[in-house]
């Protein structure tokens, strides 16, 4: 009995490890970092990462583009100083991270610099 506990403790343990799972950030080039200003639309402060989505002024083109800025966990947020008021719509903020490989308009935030001058990382 003890035997086939053990194994049924042990398979409920690898059934379960896929919910704990993280996908990788490769993605990102993170060796290559850009850092892009603009104004917050939205703030999303969910799991598994909290986004903000907000508008940047294209240099070339010279018309504004909507990004995705993903961001770690709530939980790592919470430990750097963030809370779900931390930015709101309409926010001048800049962000420096790693762009989407796909050439996208997303990235990975690393460090946020916010309207009120702090640097905190994301």
């Amino acid at each position: 009995m003890k035997t086939r506990r053990s194994f049924l403790v042990g398979g409920l343990g690898l059934v379960a490890a896929p919910a704990f799972a993280h996908h990788s950030p490769s993605m990102y080039d993170m060796e290559n970092p850009v850092t892009i200003t603009g104004t917050v639309k939205r703030f999303e402060w969910t799991n598994p990462h909290a986004y903000i989505i907000m508008t940047v002024r294209d240099e070339v083109s010279k018309k504004d583009v909507e990004w995705a800025v993903e961001m770690m966990s709530l939980n790592h947020l919470k430990s750097y100083g963030w809370m779900h008021i931390t930015v709101k719509p309409g926010d001048v903020i800049t962000c420096t991270g790693g762009p989407a490989r796909s050439g996208q308009t997303t990235m990975i935030a690393s460090l946020i610099k916010l309207p009120d001058g702090r640097v905190i990382k994301s």
